[in-house]
């Protein structure tokens, strides 16, 4: 429980000399003039036309909250229960690899940050740095690992395990990256953080990875990364193996289809992440908002659904949170706050964002995340 206060963030940086970025386009200026074209290119992009992406955050404005007045929002409660763990605020860090490219402390920064603000940090399969860098760094803090599953399953299996070992609270299995999307940034400025080693801190750290090569030279280990993680084959049967094997929950990152929703809850999944990746995979698909409530309604409060793609800024998370979403999760908006500012720029981005969250929630008249949820909201 805390109690809202009138000069909380807003006033101090009123009152500060320190200039730096604020919103996401700010922010993304910023890090363009960091970042060389390749990697900047990449992490603004999106896949074919661009088209899911622009969808993502405009579909945002077609939503409107109808607020309520005259209640006493004195005290905010954002604590939120997922899956036997109480968090103080309902924001996650959404997985994002190859965090290296933005800034040379990478995922390392970026779970510190996520650390200090309490933003449960899911650490992404393709991580410059590994598992128990990560957990070393951050001790005590929630951690979630996203999985993408291998071809070699055996090496997914050893990922979990060390998930397991490292105090990791659930494993996120990427349902949607079955293979590369079509990138025509990546294209133009023949730029692959893959191919240039980037995201293998939990490949090079793992004994059955190692082990399955045929030489430990750089060009077999990002080649067998690749060839592990392109997995067209991946099916209900995987999950259901996955299921077996570890007996921490899982959720599933990528559900857009109700009925999907309806067969992980079948196949006894724990959660479910509403998202289209950013934009990233395949084009002209529908904006993660607009898939949300028919997925909220389907569910019915049988498991976790928790929502990324095309969140900018603490309105964007309420609207969200509004429709249904058990919790939010933020990717790009961080990741220009590492290229811009390093760990520091990543903290400001989280704390601005927290903030921004729990104004809004206050503004709109609900005192915890059960008021908000009744609130009423209009699409135009």
């Amino acid at each position: 429980m805390s109690t809202i206060k009138n000069n909380d963030l807003l006033l101090d940086n009123i009152g500060s000399n320190e200039k730096y970025p604020i919103n996401f386009s700010e922010l993304e200026q910023a890090a363009q003039e960091k970042l060389d074209a390749g990697p900047f290119g990449y992490i603004r992009s999106s896949a074919g036309g661009e088209e899911t992406y622009r969808k993502n955050s405009n579909s945002f404005e077609k939503y409107s909250i109808v607020p309520r007045f005259l209640t006493d929002v004195s005290t905010l409660n954002t604590e939120v229960t997922i899956l036997g763990h109480t968090y103080p605020h309902p924001l996650f860090i959404a997985p994002v690899g190859v965090n290296k490219i933005a800034h040379e402390d990478g995922e390392i920064a970026v779970a510190k940050a996520a650390a200090k603000f309490n933003y449960p940090y899911i650490q992404s399969t393709v991580s410059s740095y590994s598992i128990e860098e990560i957990a070393e760094a951050t001790k005590g803090s929630s951690k979630w690992f996203q999985l993408y599953w291998s071809q070699n399953k055996e090496i997914s299996f050893s990922m979990v395990r060390r998930a397991e070992a490292a105090g990791y609270e659930a494993i996120v299995l990427t349902v949607d990256t079955v293979m590369l999307g079509w990138r025509e940034e990546d294209v133009r400025n023949q730029f692959s953080p893959l191919k240039r080693g980037f995201g293998q801190g939990n490949y090079t750290s793992d004994p059955i990875f190692m082990a399955a090569l045929s030489d430990h030279s750089m060009d077999a280990i990002i080649d067998s990364m690749i060839e592990n993680i392109y997995h067209p084959t991946l099916n209900w049967n995987n999950i259901e193996e996955l299921r077996e094997y570890t007996s921490l929950p899982i959720l599933l990152k990528g559900i857009l289809h109700p009925e999907d929703a309806k067969l992980a809850i079948e196949k006894g999944i724990d959660g479910i992440i509403v998202s289209n990746h950013g934009g990233r995979q395949l084009d002209g698909v529908i904006a993660s908002i607009d898939a949300l409530p028919e997925i909220v309604e389907v569910v019915n409060g049988q498991i976790p659904v928790l929502f990324d793609s095309g969140v900018r800024r603490g309105s964007d998370a309420v609207k969200a949170l509004a429709l249904g979403a058990t919790a939010v999760c933020i990717g790009r908006p961080f990741v220009w706050g590492l290229a811009s500012g390093g760990q520091a720029g990543v903290e400001r981005v989280l704390e601005n964002f927290l903030q921004e969250t729990n104004v809004s929630i206050s503004l709109s008249g609900a005192r915890n995340l059960e008021e908000l949820r009744k609130l009423k909201i209009v699409r135009s």
